[in-house]
């Protein structure tokens, strides 16, 4: 969408709006960029049969380090049953298995599959596409950079 500049030239609606308080509000930049990059990435999901979230279950069902779906939850800012939806249509397409944690009976450690797995390589082949689209302004070292601050912001001495 555009808008008259009232030089002769156009502006765009977005960039007009640009110099207003709230685009130097941190919170709104991650919303704002989290946003723009999910429509990126939910559109290179799409011939894999994947939305965000469900990508983002089956990459941790795929990390090796045996989730819960509770932690899963905690660690995707998700409602657990949000969690339990994603992980059932995961698990309807054979993509991850749930079965009970060892140590406490009542939880669900969600694994992928072999299918799933392979799935998820070729899916983060897709995001990783969508990734540099989506933060296309920058150079390598920023990205490398903006993802350290998150990871600082997010888990302080624990990022790695």
């Amino acid at each position: 969408m555009t808008s008259d500049t009232g030089a002769g030239g156009r502006l765009e609606t977005a960039d007009k709006l640009v110099p207003a308080s709230i685009s130097g509000d941190a919170g709104f930049l991650l919303a704002k960029l989290h946003a723009a990059g999910s429509v990126v990435n939910n559109k290179a999901l799409e011939e894999f049969k994947l939305k965000e979230r469900s990508y983002s279950v089956l990459a941790l069902a795929a990390s090796g380090l045996t989730p819960s779906q509770r932690e899963m939850a905690g660690f995707l800012s998700l409602d657990p049953s949000q969690i339990v939806a994603l992980v059932d249509d995961l698990e309807k397409r054979g993509l991850v298995l749930r079965s009970p944690d060892k140590q406490d009976r009542r939880a669900r450690i969600v694994t992928a599959t072999a299918s799933g797995e392979r799935l998820y390589t070729a899916a983060t082949k897709a995001t990783r596409q969508a990734e540099a689209e989506a933060l296309n302004r920058l150079s390598a070292e920023e990205v490398r950079e903006l993802k350290r601050l998150l990871r600082k912001a997010l888990w302080s001495g624990l990022e790695g």
